[in-house]
């Protein structure tokens, strides 16, 4: 194996929540910040809590309004495609 590739492990490195809550784990880093803990988590407080991080909701509606009005711009133009499309009969009648 090769020697000193590892990255170094603190077993006691602090956890920070965004509710406050501090605790102590094990890492690779010092420090670390998280969005959610046993604390706040609403599976293990027992309370409805909505939790939207990085704005992920708004994202997604976004992408869904926008799928919709390519959907309806794709339809608009298969529909003047049909319309326009001529039999050769037609093509044919037009060129006499």
């Amino acid at each position: 194996m090769k020697a000193k590739i590892r990255p170094q492990w603190y077993p006691k490195a602090k956890a920070t929540c965004a509710c406050g809550n501090t605790f102590t784990v094990g890492s690779t880093k010092p420090e670390l910040r998280v969005d959610l803990c046993a604390a706040c988590h609403p599976f293990f407080t027992g309370q409805m809590k909505f939790v939207d991080t990085q704005g992920r909701v708004e994202k997604f509606q976004q992408k869904q309004k926008f799928a919709a009005s390519a959907n309806f711009k794709k339809k608009q133009k298969l529909a003047q495609a049909e319309e326009k499309t001529k039999t050769l009969r037609e093509m044919l009648h037009l060129e006499k």
